[in-house]
Order: structure tokens, then sequence, then C-alpha cells
């Protein structure tokens, strides 16, 4: 094989690698599920449910926020918690941003608070920078490597697989709903104005 063969065959199989990381990386929506036996369901709307009596505990997500300040999501138990896992390079987490900080405004007097999980930025720079360029009104837990998307959601149930992806806790801290992708204000109140009316 030629040198010139073979820089290319080496390009294209880097460009294959690059477009597959992309596309795990940054999503704009899906409808599968957290693997092994599941109690959920997609809608078309690519927004997966599960039944209140089916539905399991989130597991350990705490850490520092990109503020420094500790936060655990157990001690929001008793409120509802929506979940969005973000980074500043992707840009569906751009176009995002603008309905979660309408939203989680709109429903903090009913109970709801917002979590970020910041993902994949090296340093914190970036990711500070965009929540001021959003004006985002609500805490993220500063998680480079991604463990907690791993960690925090047993498996079976809705995890966040992909960046964007959002999550909706009930108030006992079980996993309610999830999105994959980037999210309208409308598809973030359908999934979150159901536990909300939940007693």
């Amino acid at each position: 094989m030629s040198h010139s063969r073979a820089h290319r065959a080496a390009l294209t199989a880097a460009l294959a690698a690059a477009g597959a990381l992309t596309l795990s990386a940054c999503t704009d929506g899906g409808t599968s599920g957290g693997g092994g036996q599941t109690n959920f369901v997609s809608s078309n709307s690519g927004i997966s449910t599960v039944a209140k009596g089916d539905r399991k505990p989130v597991g350990k997500i705490a850490g520092d926020t990109l503020e420094g300040e500790a936060l655990d999501i157990a001690d929001l138990k008793g409120k509802i918690v929506v979940i969005n896992a973000w980074g500043s390079w992707c840009p569906p987490c751009r176009a995002e941003a603008p309905a979660l900080v309408k939203v989680a405004a709109d429903t903090k007097a009913k109970g709801v608070e917002f979590v970020g999980l910041n993902v994949r930025d090296r340093d914190k720079g970036p990711a500070i920078e965009f929540e001021k360029d959003y004006k985002v009104n609500y805490p993220s837990i500063y998680d480079p490597t991604g463990k907690l998307i791993i960690s925090g959601f047993p498996k079976g149930t809705l995890n966040p697989q992909a960046i964007p992806s959002t999550v909706v806790l009930d108030r006992e801290g079980k996993i309610a709903a999830r999105f994959l992708g980037g999210l309208s204000e409308k598809q973030l109140r359908s999934m979150l104005d159901p536990v909300i009316a939940e007693k």
C-alpha cells in the first residue's frame, strides 16, 4: 500500500470514529431504553415515561457545582427534580437552554428544582460562561468524566444516554420521565406537568 493510500485509509478511519463519537456525545433525540427488562414507554414525541408503581429510585448523584458548592440530589427529596445533562460544547444544549431556564423559573413555586450535570467540559471556564450567557438560574454539578451519568442511574432505568438528556424525578426521588436530545419548552412541560399533578 502506498504512503498516500495508507494516509487516506487512516484519515477515513479517524473521521468515522469521530463521527460515531459526535453522535453519541451530542444528539437530537431518540427513544432507546436503559437495557434489560424495562417498564417504561416511549411516545412519538421522544419522551419516555414510567408508571408511578414501576419507578426506580435514582442512585447517588452528588458533587461540587460549577461554583464550588456541594450538592446532593438526595437532599432534594420531596421536590420534583429535573436533571439536565449538558456540555458547553454541545449545540443542542445551547438551543434548549432558554426553555430550561424559563420552565425552571415558572415551576419553582410548584416545588420543582432543576439541576444540571455538566459533562465533558475539561475545565469549568466555558461551562460558567455558558451559564452566564444563557442566564441559567439553577446549579450544575461539575462531572467532566460523565461518571455520575453512569453510576447515578441503575441499569434498566431511564438513564441519560446522550448529551443533552433530561430526566424528571418524582417527589420520592424516583425516575419518572426522560427525553434524549435537545428539547423544547413544550416537550419539557409535557414531561413535567403530569409529575407535578401527582398526589
